[in-house]
């Protein structure tokens, strides 16, 4: 059951249910994970039905995580960019758990070339995972989140930054980025009147480590200058809980987040804590 039928003492997001595009491993994981402590039900869609060569985690180790951090899982092999796939991601979601509460658009490509570098094919993928993507989702799940007294819409996407820079060192990505804030701040404005939904995005205040960040810059070199994923889902878990309604059509810091919550100290949120490097700022900051 979602939480339409919430049961006095009960913690915060149990028996809340979330669907997650990605999720198998990284930032999306551990927002699962954080979730499940509560006892939330997670049901992910993504793609990695077979471990990757370079990349550890699937969608099914994903949902075995789930299940030992307190939650219930539900693992759904599909593709975020296909109509078909979200829909029966959707349908199976109701079907398990009876009910959506929580979106969480996580699924992203990133690619930093620019125009007359970048592959047409990389420059569609971003754009069908981090834009279509997060439109199809959200788009699917809006109508069965009438019935939740707890609609959330979290898209792990910046602050519209106008500083000129993100065009000239990525425009694509920097297009395709912004392009998932500006559909879930839209969703925002569209339903701030009724105060039944709310809809924001999050962004990490310094740099994530995490496997696939590791690949593109060195696992050393990432795990110095850079915080873990448990910030975002903290961040994520801080947000999510307030009442529907209450914070919509924000662009939200991690870090931000967490010290409105009385947080001060976030030395234990360093992936290498032993490092006195300064952490890096995370793009589009």
């Amino acid at each position: 059951m979602t939480g339409r039928t919430a049961s006095t003492g009960r913690t915060a997001l149990a028996g809340r249910t979330l669907l997650m595009s990605g999720g198998s491993r990284g930032i999306g994981l551990a927002i699962a994970l954080r979730a499940a402590r509560d006892g939330a039900n997670v049901a992910l869609l993504a793609k990695t039905d077979q471990p990757h060569p370079r990349l550890p985690g699937t969608v099914h180790t994903a949902a075995e995580a789930i299940e030992e951090a307190g939650g219930k899982a539900l693992a759904i092999v599909g593709d975020v960019r296909r109509d078909e796939d979200v829909q029966r991601a959707v349908r199976a979601t109701v079907e398990r758990f009876g009910g959506i509460d929580v979106v969480v658009n996580n699924a992203s490509a990133i690619a930093l070339q620019n125009p007359g570098e970048l592959p047409v094919r990389r420059h569609d993928l971003m754009m069908e995972v981090n834009v279509r993507g997060t439109f199809l989702m959200t788009s699917l799940v809006l109508p069965h989140m009438r019935a939740s007294d707890h609609a959330q819409v979290l898209t792990l996407s910046p602050p519209l930054n106008p500083d000129a820079r993100w065009l000239r060192d990525h425009a694509p990505y920097t297009v395709s980025k912004y392009g998932m804030t500006m559909l879930t701040l839209g969703v925002a404005e569209q339903h701030r009147a009724g105060g039944r939904l709310s809809a924001n995005c999050l962004w990490p205040r310094t740099t994530i480590a995490t496997a696939a960040t590791a690949n593109m810059r060195g696992a050393d070199e990432s795990l110095r200058v850079s915080r873990t994923p448990q910030i975002m889902a903290d961040a994520a878990h801080a947000v999510l809980v307030r009442p529907a309604g209450h914070t919509t059509g924000q662009c939200l810091i991690d870090e931000d987040v967490l010290r409105g919550e009385g947080v001060s100290d976030f030395a234990g949120y360093r992936a290498d804590p032993a490092a006195t490097e300064p952490l890096r700022t995370d793009i589009f900051l």
